[in-house]
């Protein structure tokens, strides 16, 4: 099954790691420092919306957590039988910045300070992170299940934040199955 997610606000998909005194927070980013999510977070935001979406199911269209389980594995180290790639930019979008060296465009900082209750900021509170410009990634989960397929289908459309600070504006996006995209 592959995906495209089409970002309309800046977002944050964070690294866990800061530049010191310029920046708190940095955007993932692959080796050609071009940001990427990585599967492991498609899968466990997929899985969440799956869980979500089943609970309101009618009972003969509910999946048990048993099967939910199999697909996305029970434990950190049980794997499921599905597997998310990571999403990125389009191969030839890849091509084109990194070979005109335009990857500090794809970034902005953004910074933020906790206000106390007389409209003041609090001392030592000013917090920068690094956002991605919106922007189209691509992804893949090979070996859904088939009576999974109009599950993710749902569980991925349902999905409409994604990263650091969704409830403050960041990471708006859609996700859409790119047509003949089972696999």
């Amino acid at each position: 099954m592959n995906y495209t997610i089409n970002f309309y606000s800046d977002w944050h998909c964070g690294s866990g790691l800061s530049s010191g005194a310029d920046l708190d927070a940095l955007v993932i980013k692959d080796q050609n420092r071009l940001p990427f999510i990585p599967g492991k977070t498609m899968k466990g935001l997929v899985r969440e919306a799956i869980e979500e979406i089943n609970e309101f199911l009618p009972a003969e269209e509910k999946k048990t957590q048993d099967a939910i389980n199999e697909v996305f594995g029970k434990e950190e180290n049980v794997q499921g039988c599905c597997f998310f790639t990571n999403a990125h930019l389009d191969e030839q979008l890849q091509n084109e910045i990194t070979e005109n060296k335009l990857q500090k465009y794809l970034y902005r900082t953004m910074a933020s300070t906790a206000i106390d209750e007389n409209g003041i900021a609090d001392e030592h509170s000013l917090r920068s992170m690094e956002v991605t410009v919106p922007c189209e990634l691509k992804g893949e989960i090979p070996h859904v299940p088939d009576d999974f397929s109009s599950l993710f289908k749902k569980g991925l459309s349902f999905i409409k934040r994604l990263g650091q600070n969704r409830n403050r504006g960041l990471g708006r996006c859609t996700i859409k199955i790119e047509e003949g995209g089972a696999a």
